[in-house]
């Protein structure tokens, strides 16, 4: 069977552990020579350990796979780069980038302080801006190339104690749309993965009511490896038409997102007031208002 990666390299960022690590050894199953970026960290970004990246290498290299570990941060431009040097260093081009890249800092938004908020953002929004500029410059001469980028319900639904990781996570559906739309002419592709799994990220949600308790356990049964299919199918050639999207992937279930477009409009000849936007407009529109749904509220069928 031919492999749909075959001597494509592959920067997967983050991927030590979880999401990222079963997309490395699928790309790498699948004929890919694949940067494994991780620099160690804890689930809220502290500390460096080189281990989790070299075992994923050996394990790539186990299989009979090709691999480079790397232990950069995402969260400042001149190391990103690096991870990209890397993989034109080792491999001599580079055909796609997976941020997958994560911290997490949740804490209701009154509480939240500014450091937990910045950190959120530089690396997930930034770190995906630092790593694909980088390899934008390389996917632009050689005309060839695809993004995948992670963002998450958390983002385009809601959740609670989230507003760092929420606002990073839309961010980024804005900034592969914009790669997508400036890109396209150079056969440059971008595309958005929202993940339903078990992590350790996730293994911070709270578990102190029975509901919480039941939801937890349904994720358990979300297995990461059930994410890296539609990410190495992204990655292909297959997928030379895909652009500008975001799925959603939940066991065995891959969604389609909507994207932000007008639901309903009014109009006055006379030009609008505060008093008649009150009386007119706000009621016509109401009806159309979405709720405060968190993730939880939209996704309430058991993982298929």
């Amino acid at each position: 069977m031919t492999k749909s990666l075959q001597d494509k390299v592959i920067i997967v960022t983050g991927a030590g552990r979880g999401i990222g690590r079963e997309i490395a050894l699928l790309c790498a199953a699948e004929g890919a020579k694949v940067v494994v970026n991780d620099p160690g960290g804890a689930a809220d970004g502290a500390g460096s350990n080189a281990a989790p990246a070299e075992e994923v290498v050996e394990e790539i290299k186990k299989r009979g796979g090709t691999a480079v570990a790397n232990f950069e941060s995402v969260a400042e431009a001149i190391p990103a780069s690096k991870i990209v040097k890397s993989a034109t260093d080792h491999f001599g081009r580079l055909d796609g980038v997976v941020n997958n890249a994560g911290i997490l800092r949740d804490m209701i938004f009154h509480k939240m302080s500014v450091e937990a908020f910045e950190a959120v953002i530089k690396v997930h929004l930034m770190g995906s801006f630092y790593v694909s500029h980088a390899a934008a410059r390389i996917f632009r001469e050689q005309e060839s190339g695809s993004f995948v980028h992670f963002t998450s319900t958390s983002g385009l639904i809601g959740n609670f104690g989230q507003a760092n990781y929420a606002a990073a996570k839309l961010g980024i559906v804005g900034l592969s749309k914009s790669i997508a739309l400036d890109m396209g002419r150079f056969n440059v592709r971008s595309n958005c993965v929202s993940p339903f799994a078990w992590t350790r990220m996730i293994g911070t949600i709270p578990t102190e009511t029975d509901a919480e308790k039941a939801r937890v356990e349904k994720i358990k049964q979300m297995g990461p490896e059930k994410i890296a299919p539609v990410c190495a199918y992204l990655l292909s050639d297959a997928a030379k038409d895909v652009t500008g999207q975001i799925f959603g992937v939940r066991m065995n279930e891959i969604f389609l997102f909507s994207q932000n477009r007008p639901l309903r409009s009014v109009q006055s000849s006379d030009g609008w007031t505060p008093q008649s936007i009150a009386e007119h407009a706000m009621p016509a529109l109401k009806g159309s208002f979405y709720k405060l749904d968190r993730s939880a509220d939209i996704f309430t069928w058991d993982p298929v």
